[in-house]
């Protein structure tokens, strides 16, 4: 049986504020001329401007979605219409769904045994090109890979790639040393803008980024002393790969994914497997140039790993929104490697699982836990935590600070009312950000 979600979660699948309006308009149901629901599938038929009905879907075991209304916006305002009234169990029951719904669950699971198919076959011959198909990223960097040829944690001599980054990040140490002994007022958005284009040019895409976010920590109030940290960690970062031989194979293995060098999908998918009961602790959607990026966290029950999920798009472009927070999924996990694995790939689905509050740990459990990862990769930027028996304050959760744009979380005070409550949060360097809590009854609070 699906367990049935909450207002707050469908909503929070919604890509902008306005499909959140758009969808509770069509909640209704004078909007459809059927509708119905087969344990495991939603369906309906909603009135638009045409004589034709918007024939819209949803099948609840990912979720996915299907539509044929012409947005461009996903899950589409009549999906999640659909689950809104479904929320509010204002769709009935039905003994079969439609032919058109039955062909497109169909069409999905043969695409899914194919898909399957291929990462058995990638598994058993050892990352050949018989992988699930997909794009390359760099895995930690948050930018898509730009040369395949080169692969992190690949066996092979010193290549042509090798130098250019070589180069480019000694010119990166150079200019550091300057803008330390000059004074951190000196430079600005059009040199940092020239540098990171010089970074690419090297082919050091994860550096670059980094250095193209710097205009951003220099519009914060304290910019002084965040400046002084990314530059260090930078210039730390330039170092470790200098020094790459002489480090542990897993942290020099971090370096090279940081500096840029991609790890495919299909090596990640066809590494080792955490089968577990993954809770989806929250997600977060940032514009990194002309992409979306979303993060979402899960974190496992019985072995209690992390893991991050992060997805794609250009702006303006739907993006995964199969996770649904506050939910539990018994999933197959895949992670990138590194010194600290945290990113990851569900590599396969394999049920339902009911929801209920996670499991949390103390304050100072989990500050261990995030030394333990930074310990491990020192340009860890955040990580998901489970805090139990904690008390919201204006300015910190637990006596852990919160980060500046996160302070005064009046919802999370509300659904608390004094007392101590399970958070989930992501831990920054610059404190947390709270992205679920759960009530007395145990449902998922989404903090915005």
């Amino acid at each position: 049986m699906i367990a049935r979600l909450s207002r707050d979660q469908v909503l929070a699948l919604a890509p902008d504020a306005s499909s959140q309006k758009a969808a509770q308009g069509v909640a209704a149901p004078g909007k459809w001329s059927s509708r119905g629901a087969t344990g495991t599938v939603l369906y309906g038929e909603c009135k638009g401007s045409g004589a034709t009905p918007y024939l819209a879907c949803v099948d609840l075991t990912e979720p996915a979605y299907r539509c044929s209304c012409p947005s461009r916006k996903f899950p589409c305002k009549h999906a999640l219409g659909l689950l809104l009234m479904w929320s509010g169990d204002g769709v009935p029951e039905a003994a079969a769904a439609p032919q058109w719904v039955t062909e497109w669950l169909e069409s999905r699971a043969e695409r899914a045994a194919k898909a399957a198919a291929r990462l058995e076959a990638a598994r058993a011959n050892g990352n050949d090109d018989a992988g699930v198909s997909g794009e390359q990223d760099v895995a930690g960097s948050g930018r898509p890979g730009v040369d395949g040829t080169e692969r992190a944690g690949a066996s092979r001599p010193e290549s042509v790639r090798h130098a250019r980054v070589a180069a480019g990040l000694a010119e990166l140490e150079r200019w550091l040393a300057d803008q330390v002994r000059q004074g951190l007022a000196g430079a600005g958005e059009p040199e940092w803008e020239g540098l990171a284009k010089r970074l690419i040019d090297a082919q050091a895409p994860g550096v670059a980024g980094v250095v193209s976010r710097l205009a951003r920590v220099r519009a914060e109030d304290d910019w002084p002393g965040r400046l002084l940290e990314e530059y260090a960690m930078i210039n730390l970062l330039a170092v470790a790969y200098r020094r790459r031989a002489e480090l542990p194979a897993t942290l020099a293995e971090t370096v090279l994914i940081r500096a840029g060098f991609p790890v495919t999908r299909e090596e990640v998918l066809a590494g080792p497997v955490v089968r577990d009961q993954w809770d989806v602790l929250g997600s977060r959607d940032e514009a990194q140039d002309r992409l979306t990026a979303r993060r979402v966290w899960l974190r496992a029950r019985r072995t209690g790993r992390p893991a991050l999920i992060l997805s794609f798009a250009p702006q303006g472009q739907p993006l995964d929104a199969s996770l649904v927070t506050g939910t539990t999924i018994d999933a197959d996990v895949t992670f990138y490697p590194g010194a600290a694995p945290l990113r990851a790939l569900v590599a396969a689905r394999n049920g339902t699982v009911p929801a209920t509050v996670p499991p949390g740990v103390s304050p100072e459990e989990a500050l261990d836990e995030v030394a333990g990862a930074l310990s491990g990769d020192p340009w860890t930027e955040s990580w998901p935590l489970v805090l139990a028996g904690v008390v919201p304050e204006r300015t910190s959760l637990g006596g852990l600070p919160l980060h500046p744009r996160c302070r005064d979380p009046w919802r999370l005070i509300a659904v608390s009312g004094g007392h101590p409550l399970t958070v989930a949060a992501e831990w920054t360097p610059q404190g947390l950000r709270p992205l679920t809590t759960w009530d007395d009854e145990g449902t998922a609070v989404i903090l915005r």
